[in-house]
């Protein structure tokens, strides 16, 4: 199968969860449905779901929870 990379479409934070009490979207070794959501974005206290364009399983993620990301940045592995 080939990989595919999830990227930040704009620049903002990137969260793995829907809120702090919740458990992350997806984790390492999960499978994934094109159009699953696999984080959000905040940008100015907006929210925007990330989905995934590809069927596959998460292998790696390349940014941690609550990070600062730029726009095109990487930031998860698919297979």
């Amino acid at each position: 199968m080939a990989e595919h990379i999830v990227h930040a479409p704009f620049p903002g934070v990137f969260y793995r969860r829907p809120d702090p009490e919740s458990p992350p979207f997806v984790n390492e070794s999960d499978t994934v449905a094109s159009g699953s959501v696999v984080g959000l974005i905040e940008v100015m206290k907006m929210f925007q779901e990330i989905r995934s364009e590809a069927d596959g399983t998460v292998t790696e993620f390349l940014v941690e929870n609550e990070a600062a990301v730029d726009a095109g940045q990487p930031l998860m592995r698919l297979t």
